[in-house]
């Protein structure tokens, strides 16, 4: 366990005033008692719409609903006590209108308890971040590859190889930052590129498959931990190898019940004496 404890509450602004300091710790977080192992390490804690694909077997995030992130990050909340906690809005949520997207962000930041929100897009959603920003919801920012544009994009691929994709994030990101966001996730572009935005804009930049030079970097839980192994992608750091604990664990379990090794007396309620078995 890390042994830098937060004393007060973490919560945007003080992510915001984060900019060129200590490097923000981010993970995503999908239930109360991941939450709770997470919370006195990290500054925050994003209910991504990944979990479509981590806990639901999704082959992507665009069938993730409201009322997933909302049940989810409810969840979190309750297992965060330091940590802010940052809810996605999901695809479809946001997208249509600054209204719509104000009626959706209440309905999360009012059934969570959540400190903000996060949604995706550039200079076509900084009125959107605007409208939310003026009317008391925090809204982090996200540029580069965006996984809810996938279909358009091409496919999941590196960002801003080319003069022409690279100044368009560099105006999608000032864009999103002027309009009001707390901070900006970079995901999936080149090194060099994110390395400038991070020194061009004036909040938070949060790499994942970006730079060591971004204000604070984040990870997919499951990836970090080894529990999500359907594929690995290069920016992951595998700091544990959960999947294969959980199979080793399973196994030895399994094996004590087929040799009725599991349970025994004192896994039992009012045995007072040695348990016979069946078949004895």
């Amino acid at each position: 366990m890390s042994v830098h404890k937060k004393i007060q509450k973490m919560t945007a602004p003080k992510i915001r005033a984060r900019k060129g300091a200590e490097p923000l710790v981010c993970l995503t977080a999908y239930t109360t008692p991941m939450a709770r192992n997470l919370d006195d390490t990290v500054d925050l804690l994003l209910v991504g719409d990944s979990l479509g694909m981590v806990v639901y077997g999704l082959d992507s995030t665009l069938g993730v609903t409201l009322d997933m992130m909302i049940a989810h990050g409810a969840a979190v909340v309750r297992g965060a006590q330091q940590a802010c906690v940052i809810v996605d809005l999901p695809f479809g949520s946001y997208q249509e209108s600054p209204e719509q997207a104000f009626r959706n962000a209440a309905r999360v930041m009012a059934e969570t308890g959540a400190d903000g929100v996060k949604l995706e897009g550039g200079a076509e959603m900084a009125e959107t971040v605007a409208f939310l920003s003026q009317r008391g919801i925090p809204v982090m920012g996200h540029v580069g590859l965006m996984p809810q544009s996938v279909n358009t994009a091409g496919g999941f691929r590196s960002h801003g190889k080319d003069f022409a994709e690279g100044e368009r994030i560099r105006q999608d990101a000032w864009a999103v930052a002027d309009a009001g966001a707390f901070s900006l996730v970079i995901e999936g572009t080149v090194e060099p590129l994110a390395r400038e935005i991070t020194e061009m804009v004036p909040v938070p930049t949060i790499g994942i498959g970006a730079s060591p030079a971004c204000d604070g970097q984040i990870l997919v839980v499951d990836d970090m931990l080894g529990s999500f192994t359907d594929f690995q992608p290069k920016f992951v750091k595998r700091y544990a190898h959960l999947a294969d604990d959980i199979h080793a664990a399973a196994e030895a379990y399994a094996d004590d019940v087929r040799s009725r090794k599991f349970p025994t007396a004192e896994h039992c309620f009012g045995a007072v004496r040695a348990v016979r078995v069946v078949g004895e």
